[in-house]
């Protein structure tokens, strides 16, 4: 299973929030994957603030002419081809519902899935042909702690090797 995800997916866009959306651009660039997307102006994030925040650690995001996460989100679900959100059970998390209807207003793909369900991402991205550009997204770390370490371990047994 993890080959075919690798094959299929070749650019991974998030908006580099804590949590899922960092662990993808983490998985990304230890697995050589495109990555890229759109943060708030200044590159801000939950533990970067300050310009120039993401963008220092993450060059190929760009920034937004809002500081408004919501800007980012919505963008960032256009610009892909589908939509991952890994979402423990019970957790709540506004970013994470604006995603979702962002991508359902969209009519983009979209599978919300606990960040554990390695067998049901893999399925899911095979369904998928070449080329895809995959929108990684979830609770903010504060949100649910431990979520960036879950989420990241997942899509390394997705995507790697």
């Amino acid at each position: 299973m993890p080959a075919a995800g690798r094959l299929t997916v070749v650019r991974i866009v998030s908006g580099g929030q804590t949590g899922p959306d960092r662990a993808a651009l983490d998985v990304a660039l230890r697995l050589g994957i495109g990555y890229g997307g759109w943060c708030p102006r200044g590159g801000a994030a939950e533990d970067l603030p300050r310009a120039p925040g993401l963008l220092a650690r993450y060059p190929a995001l760009r920034e937004t002419p809002a500081r408004d996460p919501a800007v980012r989100t919505a963008w960032n679900v256009r610009d892909s081809d589908a939509t991952l959100v890994l979402r423990p059970d019970g957790c709540a998390s506004q970013g994470t519902d604006l995603t979702t209807r962002a991508a359902r207003d969209l009519g983009r793909p979209l599978l919300v899935t606990t960040p554990d369900s390695v067998a049901e991402i893999a399925r899911w991205l095979a369904g998928f042909g070449p080329d895809l550009v995959l929108n990684v997204a979830g609770p903010r770390e504060s949100e649910a702690p431990g979520l960036y370490a879950a989420a990241r371990a997942t899509l390394l047994a997705v995507l790697g090797p």
